[in-house]
């Protein structure tokens, strides 16, 4: 069988199911199962609106922020600091060690530093202009 290499900007769904299928056997039978499991926070006001929210998964003993989001009429006011502590009480309930997000925003660093996340690792110009920040926290 002749391989055949494509690029696309419009995979089919069934590709990418199986590619992260095949991915997580291997990772699986290389270093034990990953247990990952979807973990959201929701903030949303009383008409249902939603106003912010964090979208990651625990695996592995970690915790990763995937998303975090919070509505400017909530900014500066330590949402993002309440919803990460959620996150992160609830990876501690799964079993968690660890936690990690990552930021090219300034004042979203700032804010995971206040929750005693710390830099481990940095990209220049991601975007051009601005560095992304990884950052860790011990839970």
């Amino acid at each position: 069988m002749k391989p055949h290499l494509t690029v696309t900007d419009h995979p089919a769904p069934e590709d990418i199911a199986a590619i992260g299928a095949n991915l997580s056997a291997f990772n699986d039978a290389d270093v034990g199962s990953a247990d990952r499991v979807p973990l959201a926070v929701i903030i949303r006001g009383d008409d249902g609106v939603l106003l912010a929210g964090i979208n990651g998964y625990t695996a592995w003993g970690w915790l990763y922020v995937q998303w975090l989001w919070v509505h400017e009429s909530l900014r500066g006011q330590q949402m993002a600091g309440r919803m990460l502590a959620a996150a992160e009480e609830e990876a501690r309930m799964r079993g968690c060690h660890s936690a990690w997000i990552d930021t090219f925003n300034p004042a979203a660093e700032k804010a995971y530093r206040r929750q005693g996340y710390e830099v481990f690792g940095e990209l220049p110009d991601f975007p051009i202009g601005r560095t992304r920040k990884f950052l860790k926290k011990r839970l």
